[in-house]
């Protein structure tokens, strides 16, 4: 018997850490998914594990996407941010178990040098990396995690200069 697929409006939100990563000069860490090619860059992110707690889910994301755990948790976001991903893209990525993911974001302070990043350290995710300034942070990420990074950013961005290594 085949099972019937469950209507997109009708799914789950997959349970979901992000990371805004920031740099001495509060400069944002971005990648570029390997699998989605041109200009889509994102901050790291990814699932909750079974009896993970969501601040165990961030420092072991932050290790397999970024390849470092030289960085100390700043911040947590007060809420859970949730977001739809296109159908087809939900149909391909989950086989249509979730519709988006919803998310604790994490502001964590970068402590060691660009050399300890290490994409492949893992599974990698990322094809490049970069620094973007937080005004510009928006302007190259996928449009349905914009108003998702636009929360986060307008969570943590009082936190920045007060958080700055001296």
């Amino acid at each position: 018997m085949t099972k019937k697929p469950i209507k997109f409006e009708d799914r789950p939100y997959r349970p979901c850490v992000g990371i805004m990563l920031v740099n001495e000069a509060n400069g944002i860490f971005v990648g570029s998914r390997v699998d989605t090619p041109g200009e889509n860059w994102q901050m790291p992110q990814g699932g909750i594990d079974k009896g993970e707690t969501p601040r165990e889910a961030a420092l072991r994301e932050l290790e397999e996407e970024v390849g470092t755990n030289q960085a100390e948790i700043i911040a947590e976001s007060a809420d859970w941010h949730a977001y739809d991903i296109p159908p087809a893209l939900s149909d391909r990525l989950w086989k249509g178990k979730y519709r988006g993911q919803t998310q604790r974001w994490f502001l964590m302070r970068f402590l060691g040098k660009d050399e300890d990043i290490v994409l492949d350290r893992h599974v990698r995710e990322f094809s490049d990396w970069r620094w973007t300034p937080i005004d510009q942070l928006v302007d190259h990420i996928v449009p349905f995690k914009r108003d998702i990074y636009e929360k986060v950013i307008t969570e943590f961005a009082p936190l920045l200069s007060t958080s700055k290594n001296t």
